[in-house]
């Protein structure tokens, strides 16, 4: 008899949602993993802003990356200089 033992590592499944944000005054939707709306809220509580105003400004500052792309990135690289902006 032979045994299978599986090493494939446990399916990541995170819950992608959207939320409404205002950028220069007109409300859009972005999708994102729940962790990443949690840090950015983090990040903007830290900084005594809101999530739109951080958005904003992401959004801004981005060369050709679609905006749920350049706020994934946003995060990491805060989180790469140890929460510093």
């Amino acid at each position: 008899m032979s045994s299978t033992t599986s090493l494939a590592a446990p399916a990541l499944c995170h819950a992608v949602v959207k939320r409404s944000v205002v950028i220069a005054g007109h409300k859009t939707s972005v999708s994102l993993e729940d962790e990443f709306w949690a840090a950015l809220k983090s990040i903007a509580t830290a900084e005594k802003r809101t999530v739109s105003d951080l958005v904003a400004q992401i959004d801004n500052m981005r060369a050709n990356a679609n905006l749920s792309s350049a706020l994934r990135l946003h995060v990491l690289r805060h989180l790469q200089n140890g929460g510093a902006r």
